[in-house]
């Protein structure tokens, strides 16, 4: 999840009292509050504080509890003006009616323009009152007092229309990650008034594609990096921030590989004091404590306008992104439905300028593209009924390309199957095997105390641009198995899922399977526009989309099964969605391995709870992968014409 907790980033019975905190202007002088503050605005000349008034207040909500609410009016109230909210867990900071931020909004374009910015404090967060509950189940049918987090984004807007002074009577909802699920989650069961939403990088299930887990397997470097920071519980309402945690060591695989099995975390760090960590260790598997926070299955008659929004390399939240934006789709039909996809990480659209991630250009400011012409089109026109909006069902950057292209269905429906086969001597085929070639296969040894590194540098936590990593570290070892194309003769472009179908066997019980998809440059520059930022990108070998499969959940991530040693079994899943051409005289490349490390924990390779495996458990396993036409391994791509 993102660290975008600063400004940057449900229904109340009749009758109910709107208790609320004095609405307090700010008159403390420019010049004064700047000198105190140290804060400037690029955004808008004289900064914030002389464009937008601030209010700090408390809103209530149907059981209450009152919310913390910061409020920014423009000073110019000559005309009415919309609402845009933000609900978030990270803080609305500054505090105090006379600190202000450097910017407001998600975009230049929008404070410019005005709107009436408000951020909130979620419930049991920083100052608001209540208790705080990871992805708040919620409550498809509920009883008076009943809360969720649709109910307090319906209470809060109500509060808002009614309470604050010359607004339009319209409200949007926007957030990156956190606080794009919260958007997600308001646009439910909707308050009237709430017109047009934007999750960006939303949070839509925390055991099979977000954050936490995918596809079953823990992601243990950005699990114990969010934990380690924002796990430990609120005593009391707070102005305070949580603190980042002091890694020891430069370098996240050694501090994981030193510290030993999952059990460790707790004994030596946490000491039992995060709760959410101890859930994590409690639920290995996906059982109802991870069902009933899955918020795809609650996305239905959606009202709202919904602009969905996220990065092809976010390592984060990439899975709840295409998957908010398909639910929407298949429930709601009838609404105003888009999706936006740039080359970004984990919030970059609206961080960054987005020309260029880790060792990879985009050849143009992606990000401020997207601010201008996407964003601020969208709220304008559905809050304010300004501007024509001329928007497709999808705004896609393909990369490879690297241009911006209009899609009217999201993914294409244009594209053809490409099957490509793992095949003799490291090649990749659109034929499995020859047909005398029965017992193919190619093997390596996955040793849990020497893990595949999942990028080839030194980094704490999660690297954010390891989507873009060169593997050519990878390709190197002998516990990576590597398989190619020949040059391609042609521009190759790929739309929409990965199908990954490997036949397997292990001398464990357990094992994970990672496949990464790899564009390979050739040696010398192609002149294609492709490059890093020094312009030599000769033999860079791009992750262009890669994910870990727990291989006990091949047939459910409920009911785990051990592998019976050596049989051949299938291992089958879809990776999320890609947009990438592969230029003439690159080449396809799919790397498997089985370990990601510290991205993903290590396997036992013994069927165990890994959660409180210990030691002993921890054995290397060979691993076959086959490539007979009777136990073919394939990865499948969608390939436009």
């Amino acid at each position: 999840m993102p660290r975008h907790g600063n400004i940057v980033p449900g229904r109340r019975p009749a009758g109910h009292a709107v208790p609320a905190m004095e609405l307090r202007r700010v008159t403390i002088p420019i010049l004064l509050l700047a000198a105190l503050l140290g804060l400037t605005s690029a955004w808008m000349p004289g900064g914030v504080v002389s464009s937008y008034d601030k209010r700090e207040v408390l809103i209530p909500m149907r059981d209450g509890r009152k919310l913390f609410t910061a409020v920014y009016t423009p000073r110019d109230a000559s005309r009415p003006y919309p609402i845009l909210l933000q609900r978030t867990p990270y803080g609305v900071a500054p505090y105090g009616a006379d600190a202000y931020p450097r910017h407001l909004g998600p975009s230049e374009e929008l404070a410019r323009d005005g709107f009436i910015f408000v951020y909130q404090d979620v419930r049991g967060s920083r100052m608001s009152e209540g208790e705080f509950v990871h992805m708040r189940p919620h409550l498809p049918e509920k009883k008076r007092g009943d809360i969720d987090e649709s109910t307090d984004a319906w209470d809060t807007i109500d509060w808002l229309v009614r309470n604050i002074p010359n607004n339009n009577g319209r409200v949007g909802m926007w957030g990156i990650s956190y606080p794009g699920y919260y958007a997600a989650a308001g646009m439910i069961d909707a308050h009237p008034a709430l017109r047009a939403v934007s999750p960006q990088a939303p949070i839509a299930d925390w055991f099979v594609g977000d954050d936490f887990h995918h596809n079953g397997a823990f992601f243990l470097a950005h699990s114990f990096g969010f934990l380690a920071s924002y796990g430990y519980p609120r005593p009391a309402p707070t102005t305070e921030g949580p603190k980042p945690f002091p890694w020891p060591v430069p370098d996240a695989y050694d501090f994981f590989l030193d510290l030993g099995p999952l059990r460790e975390v707790n004994r030596k760090i946490f000491r039992n004091r995060v709760p959410f960590w101890n859930e994590l260790m409690r639920h290995g598997n996906y059982d109802e404590f991870w069902k009933v926070r899955a918020l795809r299955p609650h996305l239905k008659n959606i009202r709202p306008a919904v602009m969905t929004v996220g990065g092809w390399f976010d390592a984060e939240d990439l899975y709840g992104t295409l998957a908010v934006y398909q639910a929407v789709e298949a429930s709601s039909p009838e609404t105003y439905n888009i999706l936006v996809m740039g080359p970004w990480d984990h919030g970059g659209w609206a961080n960054s300028d987005g020309d260029f991630l880790g060792a990879v250009r985009f050849g143009a400011e992606t990000a401020v593209r997207y601010r201008r012409e996407i964003e601020f089109p969208f709220f304008r026109h559905f809050l304010k009924g300004q501007g024509e909006l001329d928007l497709p069902e999808a705004s896609v950057f393909l990369t490879g390309r690297n241009e911006w292209v209009r899609q009217e269905h999201w993914p294409p429906r244009e594209g053809r199957p490409m099957n490509l086969y793992l095949r003799e001597g490291g090649m990749l085929g659109g034929e499995p095997a020859p047909i005398g070639a029965a017992d193919a296969f190619d093997q390596y040894t996955s040793d849990p105390r020497r893990p595949v590194p999942y990028i080839d540098r030194q980094a704490t936590g999660m690297a954010r641009d390891y989507m873009v990593g060169d593997q050519r570290f990878a390709a190197a070892r002998a516990d990576v198995l590597t398989y190619a194309t020949a040059a391609l003769a042609e521009d190759i472009t790929v739309a929409g899922p990965v199908i990954v179908s490997l036949r397997v066997s292990t001398s464990g019980t357990d094992s994970d399977f990672i496949v990464k998809l790899v564009d390979a440059y050739p040696e010398e520059p192609t002149g294609d526009g492709t490059g890093a930022r020094d312009g030599s990108m000769g033999g860079y070998q791009q992750l262009v989309r890669g994910e870990p499969f727990r291989g006990k959940y091949r047939n459910s991530f409920s009911r785990p099964e051990p592998f019976v040693p050596g049989r051949i079994t299938a291992v089958e899943f879809s990776m999320p969605d890609v947009y990438h051409t592969f230029r003439r005289g690159h080449r396809i490349m799919v790397q498997v391995q089985s370990s990601w490390f510290p991205l993903v924990d290590v396997n036992p390779q013994s069927f165990v709870d890994i959660y409180s495996a210990d030691e002993k458990d921890f054995r290397p396993a060979t691993q076959r992968v086959y490539r007979s036409r009777s136990a073919a391994s394939s990865v499948t791509l969608v390939r436009l014409e």
